[in-house]
């Protein structure tokens, strides 16, 4: 059995936490729309927010993931 490398590994998680992170993302929309339609404004605001920050953090993922060769970018 081939073992994996650190840097193989490291590219497999990246793709994972890409993966799930655009997964919650639209998750995070559909309730931020039903969060609206509740008549909570304020807490739909603090989802988009969420959603936000974590398309920041995923395109960070996504250069890491370039960086090492793993495609995306």
């Amino acid at each position: 059995m081939v073992k994996k490398t650190d840097k193989q590994k490291l590219i497999t998680l990246l793709k994972y936490w890409i993966e799930h992170n655009r997964e919650h993302s639209e998750e995070f929309q559909e309730w931020a729309k039903k969060t609206t339609a509740m008549g909570e404004p304020e807490v739909a605001k603090l989802i988009q927010q969420s959603i936000f920050e974590m398309d920041k953090v995923t395109e960070l993922l996504s250069k890491a993931l370039k960086r090492l060769g793993g495609k995306e970018g």
